[in-house]
């Protein structure tokens, strides 16, 4: 038997017979006489929407035109048969509009609810980006993305043939986005809608919390309004709309735009920003294109010639006929940047560390030109560590489109509670950083995941004590490899300690293993040497025991304040280099009032000339090391000591290993790879340095290995 639903809409009648939608017009009062007999599900709450209101001008621009109609490249979103006609509801080829729309019609029920759109999973962006997955805010997304992408700026500043950034253009003209390219705003560095620098990483899909991740989740899909009351289940002080406004998070604790101001809203950071560019794309104007630019946020084509060079866009100077001229490639970069900041209302929620990025690039970029920059020395573009999801630890995997199972844990937002439930990980898609539900079990009392014990890569089982919430710090901060690792990769080698094995290659402690500097030869993180011994767990004090006590949770700065109830000289973050409780001189230089940061340093230098000396003399291979580029170390081709850009590289990697040059290589990447070691465990690593010095066959003659 076959089933009939009839959906109306003002204007519209649309019955689905098994797969097959009739569409029929209907005038209102059909509609009136059809309610009679029909209740239209949501018909009111759709009513109230901006998706019905028939006298907007994203619905009655053309009616003035001749012909009256919405042409093929705006019907796909100002019209119902337009997006119809796009999504391939119509019966024609999907993904185009194949021909103009009539005038008259809103965003109606048939637009969101037919065959097409039940199946409808995925859209593809202006910069051609395929998403996928999305379910049915992919039916919003078809709209709500905006109408260009770093793609199309590029390709108009190709099309004008432009060679030099700060050339005025007679080709070149503004890029506009579009309105509400939410979409775009959301998806960040994947969707590519916002205008990203070469060279720059940026922000990717803003995953904001389980249950409130898609459109359709915040906004009512027939209102549109927000969900404040759901909002207001974690954000406690929001009461209404506009109190999302003044929403910042743990996680956003820098002053983006440099007012002093860390409590404000990021919707007030972002506008704080958007002066800052103003101010920049305005002096950009008049030095380097000659043609003073104001900008009018109501009127197309948006910029303007300032003919009175008030800065202000005065009511004879906004029109067609006045729109801004003398576009270089530089300048249309970042006014498009700038549009997009403000073209999408809500951007402070749908991904505004991604718009504060696009906007803090667009200023530094037109700084570069101006022979008086634009203030921007207490502005900042990227977050505290775990937060700062435009870096490397969590974008690496962006081309690849998830991060491995082996990655997941540390590198995204989801690894670490899986881990925690499951003993395991599995691969995620791409975060930017870590979210509150990664060390909270509960976001209305903002509980912790209790972990007891921490497994360590040694093997060894160890904790700051039951229940500790700096057990979960421990979790990541513990690196990937230990001495136990290290044995087995040269035993596997098979060979003497000064013989070349293919089967050798750099093992690599990875970032950040404070945890294992920590606990010293209770994680053996770093290479012990067989007949040595180590310093086991640095307790430090009562009140500054264990990560949190001395860490701020969220910024991760050190509570300097703290130390300096003990160490007088403690004023500032930098002054912790210059602690010492020692009067030994381990790296032997006859200082022994510098800081223990110090010893450290001068015993790292030393070792890496021991292990350069080693690589030429003895392997005859020489060796250089690069700590921004894995695998770290490389042959120095041109025997300078320093890896340079042509040889940083995985072609030029070193892969003449003996076990000895590995053990002294581990350790220096592991002094290099904690840069707090000299607070966590410093005499542990000076006596890591020191045993890798006199192995590797340094001169240690004046040094002093800590008992």
């Amino acid at each position: 038997m076959k089933k009939t639903i009839i959906l109306l809409t003002v204007g519209l009648i649309v019955v689905l017979v098994v797969g097959v939608t009739i569409v029929a017009r209907l005038s209102v009062t059909d509609i009136v006489s059809a309610q009679e007999a029909v209740e239209i599900p949501f018909l009111e709450e759709w009513q109230s929407s901006g998706h019905a209101d028939a006298t907007a001008e994203a619905f009655v621009h053309w009616d003035e035109e001749s012909p009256a109609e919405v042409p093929e490249n705006c019907a796909k979103c100002h019209s119902t048969p337009g997006y119809l006609d796009f999504i391939g509801a119509d019966g024609s080829e999907a993904g185009t509009v194949d021909k103009t729309a009539p005038i008259g019609t809103v965003v109606e029920c048939v637009a969101c609810h037919n065959n097409a759109t039940l199946v409808m999973n995925s859209v593809v962006m202006p910069s051609g980006v395929e998403i996928s997955g999305l379910g049915d805010e992919s039916r919003c997304m078809q709209c709500h993305q905006g109408r260009a992408s770093t793609v199309q700026v590029d390709e108009s500043i190709a099309n004008a043939n432009v060679t030099d950034v700060d050339t005025v253009s007679p080709d070149l003209g503004f890029t506009n986005i579009h309105y509400y390219a939410a979409a775009a705003t959301k998806y960040g560095t994947v969707a590519k809608g916002g205008y990203q620098y070469e060279g720059k990483t940026y922000d990717g899909n803003f995953a904001h919390v389980e249950a409130f991740d898609t459109c359709i989740e915040c906004h009512n899909p027939h209102t549109l309004e927000v969900r404040v009351e759901q909002c207001s289940e974690c954000h406690t002080n929001v009461a209404g709309v506009e109190d999302l406004r003044n929403i910042r998070m743990p996680g956003s604790l820098v002053d983006y735009d440099g007012d002093g101001d860390t409590e404000e809203g990021i919707a007030a950071e972002i506008a704080g920003m958007q002066e800052i560019l103003y101010e920049a794309i305005q002096f950009y104007a008049i030095e380097k294109s000659q043609a003073p630019i104001v900008y009018d946020p109501a009127t197309h084509p948006y910029f303007f010639l300032d003919t009175n060079k008030n800065g202000q866009p005065d009511p004879d100077e906004a029109n067609g006929d006045n729109s801004y001229n003398a576009w270089t490639a530089r300048l249309a970069k970042a006014a498009y940047n700038y549009q997009v900041s403000l073209k999408d209302p809500g951007a402070f929620a749908h991904g505004g560390k991604y718009i504060i990025q696009l906007l803090y690039d667009s200023t530094e970029d037109l700084n570069a030109a101006l022979s008086q920059p634009v203030d921007l020395s207490q502005a900042n573009r990227i977050d505290d560590g775990h937060f700062a999801g435009s870096e490397e630890a969590f974008r690496h995997w962006d081309a690849e489109g998830e991060v491995p199972a082996t990655c997941a844990k540390c590198h995204s937002a989801e690894g670490l509670p899986t881990f925690l439930k499951d003993g395991t990980t599995v691969s995620v898609p791409p975060a930017n950083g870590l979210q509150c539900a990664t060390c909270h079990n509960d976001l209305a009392t903002f509980s912790r995941y209790p972990v007891d014990e921490v497994k360590f890569p040694s093997g060894a089982t160890l904790t700051f004590g039951e229940g500790v919430d700096a057990n979960l710090c421990l979790q990541c901060h513990q690196g990937r490899e230990s001495t136990v690792s290290v044995n087995n990769a040269i035993e596997g080698a098979g060979v003497g300690d000064d013989e070349v094995s293919e089967g050798l290659t750099f093992r690599n402690v990875h970032y950040f293993a404070a945890g294992a500097t920590r606990f010293g030869t209770e994680a053996k993180g770093a290479y012990e040497y067989d007949g040595k011994q180590y310093v086991g767990l640095f307790e430090h004090t009562e009140e500054a025991f264990a990560c949190t006590d001395c860490h701020d949770t969220h910024g991760l700065n050190v509570k300097v304040e703290l130390c300096a109830d003990c160490h007088g000289d403690v004023a500032a973050e930098e002054d912790l280099q210059t602690i010492r409780e020692s009067s030994d001189d381990f790296d032997g230089d006859g200082n022994t009032d510098e800081g223990l940061a110090e010893e450290i340093s001068t015993m790292r230098e030393a070792l890496y000339a021991a292990i350069r000396d080693y690589a030429q003399n003895e392997v005859g291979t020489a060796i250089a090391y690069n700590p921004q580029t894995h695998p770290y170390f490389f042959i120095d081709t041109n025997g300078n000591g320093e890896a340079d850009p042509e040889e940083s590289n995985g072609d030029n990697r070193y892969a003449t290993w003996t076990p000895r040059l590995l053990r002294a290589a581990y350790n220096y990447q592991y002094s290099t790879k904690d840069p707090g070691a000299f607070a966590h465990n410093g005499m542990y690593i000076i006596q890591t340095l020191y045993d890798s010095l006199e192995d590797v066959g340094g001169d240690v003659s004046g040094m002093t290995r800590p008992e």
